[in-house]
């Protein structure tokens, strides 16, 4: 309850630290959601959060309070009937009032408040010439130009000085209450400040008892369907004086209460947040591991991947063929061209240092994407926006769909870079020098049969005696099965050993197919899922602080 309706001092509606944290999640709102929040709204919340900030470092208790209405609505009257001296000009020629009158009360300075405000014309209420109600001591009563005037300089003076004060006092008459401008354009405006709202109808003394308590009851009902749930109605005449004292002491229970100026502050922070929280939706979506999943596989056909791994099995078949093959053909495999060769990924391995790395990385032979190997990424980039602005606001969701398309061919260079980076092959299985060493040994063994013919016909060519060599079961000579058994045996160990190699290039594709779908998928996390991440992240920030701002 503010300490205007309740008519007691003692009530606080906000604290110096609530509204310091409530202006500062604004600001922090303003800050996080940028260019995505609407624009009038957004310059509107950094008003605020600078008027707080002014607002708040003025020192002084004082409380302003604005006397606004129409014109001919006798609000200069009340003002010099309220000050106790003709201090306002009163006149028939309207409009009167073309600048703010200030009157203040106590002896506490308050030029640089007023400075604030822009108020030049300042007069100073002694304490003979108030009107007889409780202290008024900090009170700041402004007399401002009519907000109907015909002189646009005079509306634009008035909601200039309405946007800065602590208390507004709407004046008006039997004969203009139900004025739309008044209701549409001010009191319905700033119906969420009715905490810090007092209406007040003169020239009562123009109407009956009964003409003013209908005219109150009508006006009260107006002030509800514009917004204002707890209106306060005051009949008053300043002509008379009839009301001045119950206007004076809720103007006094106002400067008591020393709450005024914030209530009207923490008012704006709120209708502030309001107006931006039509930008922001009411949670976040969230990128389920399948759109992920789709959007790297889409990046791994474009990047290349699966040529690289069949390059990767491949280079590992002709390598393995040239450790552990047949050692009378696997010099063939010197003169054949090497598949990661080909693409000029043929010089790391698994235990790739960082400055290695660097060394090498550069454009790979890999050919480009495909068109339809592009069309893809369009496709799950798309997908993967969609999904990640899917309930969120327009701004909102266009800058989801820009964090997920890089600009340029960035894309493309980051995937084969990645690719280039990634170590494609591994330390030599240890059975393959185990099969080497056995493989020398069959072909020593055939070879050794052949000398030992050669050696035996040389030494029958010279007409040396010719020794008959050794049998094995007293059937087969020894040289002939040392050429069969190192030839067969050699022939059938090449055979599994491909066999072997075989297995062994699956497993090193599927691991190297492992890390380049790691590889690819940090890329996209940079480039793509990251930067949309960031978006939502700050949609959230977004959110949350104008929560908290709302809460004041």
């Amino acid at each position: 309850m503010s300490p205007i309706r309740a008519g007691r001092a003692t009530v606080a509606t906000v604290t110096a630290e609530a509204l310091a944290a409530a202006s500062g999640a604004l600001g922090e709102a303003v800050e996080s959601g940028g260019e995505q929040l609407p624009d009038a709204p957004r310059r509107a919340a950094t008003d605020v959060v600078r008027k707080v900030s002014e607002r708040s470092a003025l020192v002084g208790g004082h409380t302003v309070v604005a006397l606004a209405g129409a014109t001919g609505s006798g609000k200069s009257s009340l003002f010099n009937a309220l000050v106790g001296a003709r201090v306002a000009t009163v006149g028939a020629r309207r409009p009167t009032t073309s600048t703010p009158t200030a009157a203040q009360w106590g002896s506490e300075p308050a030029g640089d408040l007023l400075d604030w405000l822009g108020v030049s014309t300042r007069h100073h209420v002694t304490s003979t010439s108030s009107v007889a109600v409780g202290s008024l001591e900090g009170l700041v009563l402004l007399d401002l130009p009519d907000f109907d005037s015909r002189d646009v300089s005079n509306r634009a003076e008035a909601e200039r000085v309405l946007a800065l004060v602590d208390l507004f006092v709407w004046v008006t008459d039997p004969q203009k209450y139900a004025d739309a401008r008044l209701h549409d354009d001010y009191v319905a405006a700033l119906a969420s400040h009715d905490a810090v709202m007092l209406v007040v109808l003169n020239q009562v003394d123009r109407l009956t008892p009964h003409e003013v308590e209908e005219c109150v009851a009508d006006l009260k009902r107006l002030l509800v369907r514009d917004g204002v749930r707890q209106a306060t109605v005051l009949p008053v005449s300043a002509q008379t004086g009839a009301g001045l004292d119950a206007l004076g002491q809720r103007l006094a229970n106002t400067v008591a209460g020393a709450a005024a100026s914030r209530t009207r502050l923490a008012a704006d922070v709120r209708s502030a947040a309001q107006r931006l929280a039509g930008g922001v939706a009411d949670s976040e979506p969230t990128v389920a591991a399948a759109d992920q999943h789709e959007l790297i596989d889409a990046l791994a056909r474009s990047a290349g991947v699966p040529m690289v791994v069949d390059a990767v099995a491949r280079d590992y078949r002709m390598e393995a063929t040239g450790h552990i093959g047949w050692p009378f053909t696997r010099w063939v495999q010197a003169f054949r061209p090497r598949p990661l060769r080909r693409l000029r990924l043929e010089d790391k391995t698994i235990e790739v240092r960082d400055q290695d790395v660097r060394s090498v990385l550069g454009r790979s032979s890999i050919p480009p994407p495909s068109p339809a190997a592009k069309a893809a990424v369009a496709l799950a980039t798309r997908n993967l926006a969609g999904v990640a602005g899917a309930g969120l606001p327009t701004p909102w969701a266009d800058a989801v769909d820009a964090a997920a398309d890089p600009p340029g061919g960035s894309l493309t260079d980051d995937l084969d870079r990645a690719v280039v980076a990634t170590p494609l092959r591994g330390r030599n299985p240890i059975w393959w020098r185990l099969i080497g060493v056995v493989h020398v040994l069959l072909a020593l063994s055939a070879v050794a049969g052949v000398l030992w013919y050669v050696l035996l016909w040389g030494l029958g060519a010279l007409s040396f005696p010719v020794p008959d060599p050794p049998l094995v079961g007293g059937v087969v000579p020894v040289p002939f099965l040392l050429i069969v058994g190192g030839l067969a045996l050699g022939l059938l160990l090449a055979a599994l050993s491909r066999a072997f190699a075989g297995v062994g290039a699956r497993r090193r594709a599927s691991a190297v197919e492992a890390r380049l779908r790691e590889a690819i998928a940090a890329v996209a996390d940079r480039e793509i899922t990251a930067p949309v991440a960031a978006v939502l992240a700050r949609h959230r920030a977004t959110r949350e602080a104008l929560n908290r701002a709302r809460a004041v």
